[in-house]
């Protein structure tokens, strides 16, 4: 029996865990070792009604539904998003709870939550993209069922930060408890969560390295542990750090008497030798695990992933790991078409999964954090990023402005483990802020993390912001920022190659300016604009990206933006996103991709792009983009040109410029590329004149991240229309019918849908992926096509 019991308790201590602030995993334990930590999905067998409240809520009409949930499938164009008061309602057993603590943990609620625990109002909380944590022991029913109830609200408040009006708004704040939820049970002595502590540079657990290099690394690691047992307790740490090669370094901390009802922060040193440091070209990462020690018996562990990576901010320069770094980014919202923000944690991967594979390093959080998942697959993946609070023009003393100050300390206390934040956008975008606001909202960020390397921004150049983050069009051309010249002070172009074209720079009020767009200039085409305005799009990038990188004191830029989206105020598509909505890459996409070295870590394989349908009506001017040093261009296997790279004023500074070629006449068949680096052929690309259509091809955007199995997902599902050769048929804007085969899953969004320049996309959204599925695309006149989904 002994040997059972010390083979068990060895099982329990090697297994592996992600903190409760990440929530990846969960540990299961049996009932001898109450004290053991337990987080739980609380995502599934919830009722919902919308437009109701706990004490409205009617008998009958409920609709069962999992979490993530949107309060209302929207139209792929929103211009009347839902707004107002919903309710979630879920019971769920309560054995004995026997020294156990309850607690559970949003997310993110959209915008305003009142959560009810057996009738009981537990929690109202304010603000839609961050966390809270509720502790519900004391208002549980042992032994019985018990009912949780959540009103949501997400009605025009201007106390509640971004506070401007849905209808004059640049995005849109979808309602619903649109992030996990989390049933995290542990013991009476437990790691606090950071967020639900409010403790200032403290509660939950805090990393940081203050000395770093090739050679070593050393920091600390900062633990509170709260006693919530009748007992004055002698308690310790045991801290581990293991790299992704298995190595491994454990740390004990002295015993401490923590008095009973009280907490302690408990504050280790930490040092590591030839550390694995963490960069966009080698995202190594390390697992943390913290296990609380009482009189040698584990009472609670947590684990968690973060980095080793030095940063510096200079005049002139971004400096990572030693090195100057350039910093080459976009700019996203969270925003889904249909479900809106209600994204699983696998397709906020694949977000950032495709702005790493455009060549990006960086990625601006715009404009508000965004979730846990995606700052994670930044980790992994290697993007810097830019945290930022919700703000977009509007500011208000009083309420609103208090409720922004402690967003900037749940940012803080949610991400500050995560090595991909270097920069900190504690700053209402384009909002007009006080004097005393800026200065007051970088105390509270420095209180929090009062490090030499942690980095504020705003987008004012106030001196109070370590880095100044002006959109390209706050300035004038054809400088723009080129010319900025303060002594000491770094710029990094936080928007550009949108709005510039698109009003001529005619200042902030988007909507008094919305008929200047000209469409042959602009850079907001959709995906089905056509050759022509989508190589504009491309050229307008091109043009403000090689303008950029002539500013002196420039350390980085990122464009407006990955995705398109939607607006509170606006009735159609903001288009210029390098991709459409649904994921789906435009000419820019590859301009940017041809601007990632080739052989410089992940996602930078040498690669070439014609951007050209080659049909009847095409240019006959080619651009080619590619990273290599020569490409060779031929037409139905004759050659055009071997060249290099063409230099003009639109790319004299450009890292890889395009490949400009001349085709005396159309001919129908195929243009190929060939790349060559050292005079060896490395990279291709095809594109051969399209054909009548003649089949359908079905395809998923799993883009790094498979579909779920064990919660919900949301996947896009493409149908491309191609010719008897196999290739898209751009101007078949045929209507595509969907249909589904199999068990918990669901097509959202139009259906019939037209396909756009050759590719019809539908919403596939899992509730359990355990059993195949069977998609089927139809359209008249033409093949169907089948995919099982295994």
């Amino acid at each position: 029996m002994k040997s059972e019991l010390k083979y068990f308790i060895l099982a329990c201590l090697t297994l592996t865990f992600f903190s409760c602030e990440a929530l990846r995993r969960t540990e299961k334990v049996g009932e001898q070792q109450k004290s053991s930590r337990e987080v739980t999905n609380f995502v599934d067998g919830w009722l919902f009604q919308r437009g109701t409240t706990a004490t409205a809520a009617s008998n009958g009409e409920w609709e069962e539904v999992v979490l993530p949930h949107t309060v209302k499938i929207e139209p792929l164009v929103v211009n009347d998003q839902w707004q107002g008061t919903s309710l979630y309602r879920k019971d769920f057993s309560v054995g004995e709870i026997n020294k156990e603590k309850w607690f559970f943990h949003f997310e993110g609620v959209m915008q305003e939550a009142r959560v009810y625990i057996n009738e009981s109002l537990v929690e109202t909380h304010k603000g839609g993209y961050l966390p809270f944590t509720i502790d519900a022991t004391t208002h549980l029913k042992e032994n019985s069922l018990n009912r949780m109830e959540v009103e949501v609200t997400n009605v025009d408040d201007p106390t509640i930060p971004p506070g401007k009006p849905l209808a004059d708004l640049d995005f849109n704040y979808y309602g619903g408890i649109y992030r996990n939820v989390h049933l995290i049970k542990t013991g009476n002595i437990y790691i606090t969560d950071a967020v639900e502590a409010n403790e200032v540079n403290g509660g939950g657990i805090l990393v940081h390295f203050d000395s770093i290099s090739a050679e070593s690394a050393s920091g600390f690691v900062k633990v509170q542990v709260r006693n919530e047992s009748d007992e004055n307790r002698d308690l310790g740490l045991r801290i581990s750090m293991v790299s992704e090669g298995g190595l491994k370094k454990t740390f004990l901390t002295p015993v401490k008497n923590v008095i009973s009802k009280g907490s302690f922060h408990f504050v280790q040193d930490i040092a590591l030798k030839q550390p694995q440091l963490w960069s966009p070209t080698a995202p190594n990462l390390y697992e943390l695990t913290v296990e609380v020690l009482n009189r040698g018996e584990v009472v609670d562990k947590i684990s968690l992933t973060t980095g080793i990576r030095s940063i510096e901010l200079k005049e002139t320069a971004f400096i990572l790991n030693g090195e100057e770094f350039f910093i080459n980014g976009t700019n996203r919202h969270q925003e889904y078409p249909y479900v809106g923000y209600a994204l699983s944690d696998e397709a906020n991967y694949r977000d950032a999964y495709k702005i790493k594979e455009a060549g990006f390093n960086f990625v601006r959080l715009s404009h508000y954090p965004h979730a846990t998942s995606f700052l994670e697959a930044c980790d992994e993946l290697g993007l810097l990023v830019m945290n930022a609070i919700p703000g977009w023009q509007f500011f208000a003393e009083g309420e609103f402005a208090e409720n922004a100050l402690q967003d900037i300390r749940d940012m803080a206390r949610r991400d500050r483990n995560h090595p991909s934040v270097v920069f900190w956008e504690n700053s209402l975008n384009e909002s007009g802020m006080t004097a005393a606001f800026i200065q007051k909202a970088n105390e509270v960020l420095r209180a929090e993390l009062p490090y030499n390397d942690v980095y504020t921004a705003g987008w004012m150049d106030h001196p109070a912001y370590d880095l100044f983050i002006p959109a390209r069009q706050h300035a004038k051309p054809p400088f723009y920022w080129n010319n900025y010249d303060k002594p000491g002070r770094p710029i990094l172009i936080a928007e550009y190659g949108d709005w510039e074209y698109y009003a001529q720079n005619a200042g902030f009020n988007q909507k008094a300016f919305n008929d200047l767009q000209e469409e042959e200039r602009t850079s907001r085409q959709l995906r089905g604009a056509g050759e022509k305005r989508l190589l504009q799009q491309a050229l307008n990038f091109q043009e403000a990206t090689n303008s950029n990188l002539k500013g002196r004191q420039t350390i980085g830029m990122s464009n407006w933006l990955m995705f398109d989206y939607n607006r509170g105020y606006a009735d159609d598509l903001e288009a210029s996103g390098i991709s459409d909505i649904f994921r789906i890459p435009k000419f820019s996409f590859y301009f940017y991709k041809s601007q990632k070295r080739p052989f410089s870590g992940a996602f930078s394989e040498p690669m070439v792009y014609i951007a050209s349908y080659w049909q009847q009506a095409s240019s006959t001017d080619i651009t080619v983009y590619g990273n290599t040093e020569e490409v060779a261009l031929y037409l139905n296997d004759s050659l055009i040109e071997r060249k290099q790279p063409s230099k003009d004023p639109f790319s004299d500074e450009l890292w890889s410029p395009p490949f400009k070629f001349e085709v005396e006449s159309f001919e129908a068949g195929a243009l190929k590329a060939v790349g060559y680096i050292d005079g060896e052929e490395v990279a291709t690309h095809l594109v051969q004149t399209p054909l009548e259509p003649a089949k359908i091809e079905l395809s998923l955007d799993t883009s790094g991240r498979e579909i779920a199995t064990a919660h919900p997902d949301v996947v896009f599902v493409y149908a491309r229309i191609l010719d008897r050769n196999g290739t898209l048929v751009p101007n078949a804007n045929l209507p595509v019918s969907f249909t589904l085969e199999g068990e918990d899953a669901e097509l959202l969004g139009e259906n019939p849908k037209p396909a756009e320049a050759g590719i019809a996309t539908i919403l596939l959204k899992t509730k359990e992926f355990i059993e195949p599925l069977i998609l089927k695309a139809s359209v008249e006149g033409l093949p169907a096509a089948s995919l099982t989904i295994k």
